[in-house]
């Protein structure tokens, strides 16, 4: 197994329980969660906001987009624009597809006797 790097303090993301998957703009980065939290706190704009991509709410938000996308894809109530809306949805589970694959099933679930992330 490879590394995987937080994208905020460079340091190294030693299991899922630690690690926070996010997007922006099309780009899919690896955090610590305690990064994530400062660099939400950070944000000011919304612009400046990364997404989590892994967790409960994006499986939630994929799992919803996905029942989005099938339910446009196959009706044809609204022709051309819910194909459209169905593709447009397909985006939040492709990413959580993507997270999956190349991010997370490189990492352990959880490691035992781990030391506490210095803040330094």
């Amino acid at each position: 197994m490879t590394a995987i790097h937080c994208h905020y303090c460079s340091r190294k993301i030693r299991d899922r329980d630690e690690l926070v998957t996010a997007s922006k703009w099309f780009r899919l980065k690896a955090f610590h969660y305690q990064c994530y939290q400062d660099l939400e706190q950070e944000a000011v704009l919304v612009s400046n906001v990364w997404v989590p991509v892994n967790g409960m709410s994006g499986n939630i938000s994929s799992g919803l987009m996905l029942l989005l996308s099938i339910s446009m894809l196959t009706a044809n109530t609204w022709g051309f624009i819910g194909d459209a809306i169905g593709v447009i949805a397909l985006y939040q589970v492709i990413l959580r597809i993507l997270s999956l694959l190349i991010i997370e099933i490189r990492l352990p679930n959880y490691v035992e006797n781990k030391k506490p992330l210095d803040r330094g």
